[in-house]
């Protein structure tokens, strides 16, 4: 039988805010153990929580960037649950009436365009973080964490494979990072992912049943845990067994899904509105004022670099997916290289030097202005692109200013054709039977006799120029 996926996931991203949610500790990763906490955010008895209003308003411009419907008047509500890592034992969510809803994030996937729905986002707060390799005998507790605002962004099932949802998460990702609200660095905890898989036989409507995998840190665990959990809901069907609706883990060590529980439903959570806080009441001007503060969304831009400066698709779409490398990337054509020339050196020689360095963009040695003086060097015929590649390796180890490298390392390209038709002559002269080859017919003459200039020159006589002078050298004999 034929199966089809049904893929839905619930994304939990940290705020970029100063402060927490209901507190005054700061919001900052690492720090020592227990030290960015208070008795609001560990919940002692008799503290009241106080909402920081800047919470709602990233909230509220995540679901204006996904095109989401905000709720003017919204509350917040208590998700009861005992775990150690929760104080209070509740957690500060929001259960029926969301900030945002009824919104959607459009992806391309295999050139086909795929709307997915969001069905809502709202906000509450984090836990605590276990620690079970401080000592052998017990697990210890940070409450750092507690109390770091947080999104939750629920889709639509709308995905059907981890193809879709890994685009998905891409542009979402992108979307959080464009408008400010989130680092998104997973790394550190910034988001993660609850993924629902179900599996259905090819024309069924009916939805079938489902199992979650909790808290997957990394989206190539998302995409192996999807694909894991496919075929393992295949198989039990194949078997003619009965999937089993639950709450599982990734390892992703191993590659595999572990159950942990049976799936809790809402009532299970006990919620009740929360009755410390104020409803939230959200004015027209207020939603007005924040979306008029949204930047230029990812797949805007990247319509613009494909319509502005004529770039392929893909180009377009790799610049645009993270901020930091479209900022560049416009830095470098503000200051007068062409965008293809740009494009195919940030994507290229830049990339692949920034990966083996483990190097983010930000951190590049080197500005926009001096890649944009290497490439007119580039155009103006002074170095060849094989020496460029020599000088932009260079610039990321001395941040030296390409003009200067190309003369410390004397990389000058020889432009002069008396000086190149010298060069030409003496390996004429040295491979005579090169020549004889030539007028006995063999066509590949000229290349080989090229790069033996180029070799000879050291690589720095102009390869249009020897091709050039060459072929009139042959064309005399």
């Amino acid at each position: 039988m034929n199966y089809e996926a049904v893929i839905g996931i619930e994304v939990h991203a940290e705020l970029s805010t100063d402060t927490k949610i209901y507190c005054s500790c700061a919001n900052k990763f690492g720090g020592e153990i227990n030290t960015h906490c208070c008795p609001v955010c560990t919940g002692m008895p008799g503290t009241l929580p106080v909402l920081n209003g800047k919470v709602v308003d990233y909230a509220i411009k995540a679901g204006l960037a996904m095109n989401c419907d905000i709720n003017k008047n919204s509350k917040q509500d208590r998700k009861n649950y005992f775990y150690p890592d929760l104080p209070k034992a509740y957690q500060i969510s929001q259960f029926d009436l969301p900030l945002c809803k009824d919104g959607y994030i459009d992806i391309t996937v295999d050139g086909e365009k795929k709307r997915i729905g969001v069905t809502r986002i709202h906000i509450e707060e984090d836990a605590g973080k276990l620690m079970h390799d401080v000592t052998p005998d017990s697990s210890l507790i940070d409450y750092n964490r507690c109390g770091v605002p947080l999104i939750e962004i629920v889709s639509e099932p709308d995905m059907r494979s981890a193809k879709e949802a890994e685009e998905y998460l891409n542009t979402l990702k992108a979307i959080l990072q464009y408008i400010n609200v989130s680092d998104c660095k997973m790394q550190e905890g910034s988001l993660r992912c609850d993924v629902n898989v179900s599996v259905r036989p090819v024309g069924q409507k009916e939805y079938g049943v489902r199992s979650e995998m909790k808290n997957v840190s990394t989206f190539s665990g998302v995409l192996r845990g999807i694909d894991y959990e496919i075929n393992r809901h295949i198989e039990i069907l194949e078997a003619g067994g009965v999937v089993e609706q639950e709450t599982r883990r990734w390892d992703d060590g191993k590659g595999i899904s572990v159950s942990l529980r049976s799936k809790e439903d809402a009532h299970d959570y006990r919620y009740f509105p929360e009755p410390d806080l104020m409803p939230i009441i959200i004015a027209d001007e207020k939603i007005e004022k924040l979306k008029n503060e949204l930047p230029e969304l990812p797949h805007i831009k990247r319509d613009r670099y494909m319509e502005q400066y004529g770039l392929p698709e893909y180009d377009a779409t790799q610049l645009t997916t993270l901020k930091a490398t479209a900022d560049f990337f416009e830095l470098v054509i503000a200051a007068g290289a062409s965008p293809k020339a740009a494009s195919n050196w940030i994507m290229g020689d830049i990339w692949r030097i920034m990966n083996e360095k483990y190097m983010l963009i930000e951190d590049l040695p080197f500005s926009a202005k001096q890649l944009a003086d290497m490439i007119a060097l580039i155009d103006s015929g002074t170095i060849s692109n094989t020496a460029a590649k020599q000088v932009i390796e260079n610039m990321f180890e001395t941040a030296k200013d390409p003009a200067v490298i190309i003369e410390d390392l004397g990389l000058k390209q020889v432009n002069d054709e008396s000086e190149i038709l010298s060069i030409i002559d003496t390996v004429i002269e040295q491979n005579p039977k090169s020549i004889e080859d030539f007028k006995g017919g063999k066509g590949n003459v000229a290349g080989f006799l090229i790069g033996q200039v180029m070799r000879m020159s050291k690589g720095k006589a102009n390869p249009q120029t020897v091709n050039k002078l060459i072929n009139e050298k042959l064309a005399k004999l």
